[in-house]
């Protein structure tokens, strides 16, 4: 039996009915097809606050600050990107986690003169990405991932 994306979102009680999970799990499941992952993959999405977000830095990257966006992944560094990603007993590449600060995704929207829906967007491609191994440390990594964020964004459409 072929087994479908599975896009699991959680919006803090504060910003409900300002993202729906169809949306935020469409923008996903776009960015998981554009990227070939196949459909036996499971992956999460978290709208939360300033605080949460700080707190998450403050744990896992030692900064002690709010940020946009966090992504956690599952996928051994090794096997991102690697087509012999071992299956596990479930046959679902567990991918892992997207953390999404709602507070931010609005202030850089301000700044960027576009609305909150597509700073949102933006913030979640990237999120995914990194899921998928892609990263920024080297220019010509920032470049590729750049590159990959613009065609996205731009299959996207007016969804935002």
């Amino acid at each position: 039996m072929m087994k479908t994306m599975e896009v699991n979102i959680s919006i803090a009680e504060e910003f409900k009915g300002k993202v729906t999970r169809r949306w935020l799990r469409d923008i996903a499941e776009q960015v998981l097809k554009s990227e070939k992952t196949g459909t036996n993959v499971e992956m999460g999405v978290l709208i939360t606050n300033q605080e949460n977000i700080r707190t998450l830095n403050m744990t896992y990257r030692d900064l002690n600050e709010p940020t946009d966006v966090l992504s956690f992944y599952m996928i051994p560094e090794s096997e991102q990107n690697d087509d012999m990603f071992i299956m596990p007993p479930d046959n679902v590449k567990h991918i892992g986690e997207v953390v999404i600060s709602y507070p931010q995704a609005r202030k850089q929207a301000e700044e960027n003169k576009h609305t909150v829906k597509k700073e949102i967007t933006v913030l979640l491609i990237h999120g995914v990405l990194h899921l998928l191994g892609y990263d920024h440390e080297e220019p010509a990594d920032e470049r590729k991932m750049k590159s990959r964020e613009k065609a996205i964004l731009d299959s996207v459409g007016d969804g935002y």
